[in-house]
């Protein structure tokens, strides 16, 4: 099953598949324009609403698109590939890539890093964030390359060091990398969730 194939299996059976709202995003300049990559059923475009003055959303998945719908009439949605941005270069002030660099295996992981610093602007940030390698998911399923599990619905994940990430972006300055740890209790037990965050800038 192909990439966007899986993607649009899972959203056409599950729905939204998270919910809530991304309450810890950053600060945007006024009059910036944003893009976010790889943006799902539309949970950080619902936080970005109202706070740039050009947002555009781009997923792979059709299915996702339209469970995006409700985000806000000033939000624009394309449908497209991360890894081949139809859009000039330096075209944004800042690019989100929540949770969508790691559903790409290494090959598409680098094509994604060039085409985000592509379209930055200088002085653009792009925003980043991925489950960590100590997750309680990580290792869970088929190991296709290392560090990169695909589940029994055909999506991958890769699991990120904080390392790893700054190697991705090696073309972007980091400003800060870090790695977030929380407790998730399941079944009566205390599993580790861990996500790597980082912002890093164009110069």
């Amino acid at each position: 099953m192909s990439h966007a194939k899986a993607w649009d299996k899972d959203y056409r059976s599950r729905g939204r598949l998270w919910g809530g709202g991304v309450k810890d995003l950053p600060e945007l300049p006024a009059g910036c324009s944003v893009l976010e990559m790889g943006c799902g059923s539309g949970k950080t475009l619902a936080g970005l609403a109202g706070r740039a003055r050009r947002v555009i959303g781009l997923d792979i998945s059709v299915q996702a698109l339209r469970l995006c719908r409700p985000c806000g009439p000033k939000i624009d949605l394309i449908l497209g590939d991360a890894c081949r941005l139809p859009f000039p270069s330096e075209s944004f002030d800042a690019v989100f890539a929540f949770h969508v660099t790691g559903h790409l295996l290494l090959a598409g992981r680098h094509a994604l890093a060039r085409e985000a610093a592509r379209v930055l602007k200088l002085g653009g940030r792009l925003l980043f964030r991925e489950f960590g390698a100590e997750d309680m998911r990580a290792k869970k399923g088929q190991e296709v390359e290392r560090g990169t599990f695909r589940r029994k619905e055909g999506i991958i994940t890769h699991y990120f060091t904080e390392a790893e990430a700054m190697v991705l972006f090696g073309d972007l300055e980091p400003i800060c990398v870090c790695t977030h740890r929380w407790r998730l209790r399941v079944k009566g037990r205390d599993l580790m969730r861990s996500e790597v965050k980082a912002v890093f800038l164009k110069t």
